[in-house]
């Protein structure tokens, strides 16, 4: 058995190695769909020595299987985000507890107590459907901050343009996430020069407008918001762990979380630091569903294990994967 503590207590690159190997065993033995994926690829933990050896689950199990490494009953379940008739990818979460100390713990360490903040959510996307993880995760900031003019912010730019006005006129430390259209929408309706807000999008424009590029995105919302650099986190339904950018398009990493990145014709490959192609996810905290993900995110890898994101696939199914169905 795993244990969950040793998760949030690694301090270097043996311990993860160590562990991330100890959970593959852990779910190769109980985990019905990593296995039988891991036999059709022939790979067994007796012959996994590394991190790159590991085998990554297509992040479109979700969709189709349940993904789970324990006997337990799912405590609750997430749900992606999809357009009408789409299949939604869903993540069986057996233990809230490991998520809760996840985004707690990884917030904690790149900006500190989440007490010393005011916290402002526009996510109208997210709050207008049900078993986003995102949503789990922010109520949950809202209720820590136990500042009175936290809060969600469905469609009342009005309100919200009021409330970062005397927050800012306070001078109280504020985080201001938001999905990145609805941000759009809030600068092309109000201006601002903010000084004590940390602005954090969440990508995603959701169909709502014209996808852009994130250098264009940010300067809109810079020039907007009146800020040097607008933040961002990484995170996703299939993930209990997120990394976080503080404006300059590098993802940092907490040590429970490692991205690998894969030849885009042979996902079996692994590439060097600084090569793009698709990005293979090690959460431990996902130690009770599936801990080793192939993401259909393009990306590279840079220094200290942190990472860049450049965009999707093109094409819905990963390349060289045809081993979705059995």
């Amino acid at each position: 058995m795993i244990d969950s503590h040793a998760i949030f207590n690694i301090n270097s690159d043996s311990d993860f190695k160590d562990l991330a190997l100890d959970i593959f065993k852990f779910q190769f033995k109980n985990n019905r769909v990593y296995r039988s994926f891991c036999d059709l690829l022939y790979k067994h933990p007796s012959e996994i020595h590394s991190l790159e050896a590991i085998p990554f689950l297509p992040i479109q199990f979700f969709k189709s299987h349940r993904v789970v490494s324990s006997q337990l009953d799912s405590e609750i379940v997430f749900s992606s985000s999809g357009t009408t008739g789409s299949i939604t990818s869903n993540h069986h979460v057996t233990d809230t507890n490991m998520y809760k100390k996840s985004y707690n713990k990884g917030f904690e360490q790149c900006y500190g107590n989440i007490e010393s903040y005011a916290v402002l959510a526009l996510l109208p996307s997210y709050l207008e459907r049900e078993g986003s993880s995102l949503i789990y995760m922010v109520e949950d900031f809202i209720k820590k901050s136990k500042h009175p003019k936290s809060g969600f912010y469905l469609n009342d730019l009005s309100g919200l343009q009021r409330t970062i006005k005397s927050l800012e006129q306070a001078q109280q430390k504020t985080l201001l996430i938001g999905v990145s259209f609805a941000l759009l929408d809030l600068v092309e309706t109000f201006n601002f020069d903010l000084k004590h807000t940390i602005v954090m999008e969440t990508g995603g424009m959701k169909g709502r407008r014209k996808e852009l590029i994130r250098t264009e995105l940010h300067d809109r919302l810079n020039q907007g918001f009146g800020t040097s650099c607008i933040h961002s986190e990484y995170g996703m339904t299939e993930l209990l762990s997120q990394a976080y950018s503080k404006g300059n398009g590098i993802f940092e990493s907490p040590p429970w979380l490692r991205v690998l990145v894969r030849d885009p014709e042979d996902p079996l490959t692994i590439l060097p630091k600084g090569k793009t192609g698709g990005l293979n996810i090690i959460d431990l905290a996902n130690i009770n569903s599936c801990a080793f993900i192939a993401t259909q995110d393009l990306g590279k890898m840079h220094d200290h294990n942190s990472f860049e994101v450049l965009g999707r696939f093109d094409n819905s199914d990963l390349r060289g994967c045809n081993l979705m169905v059995f």
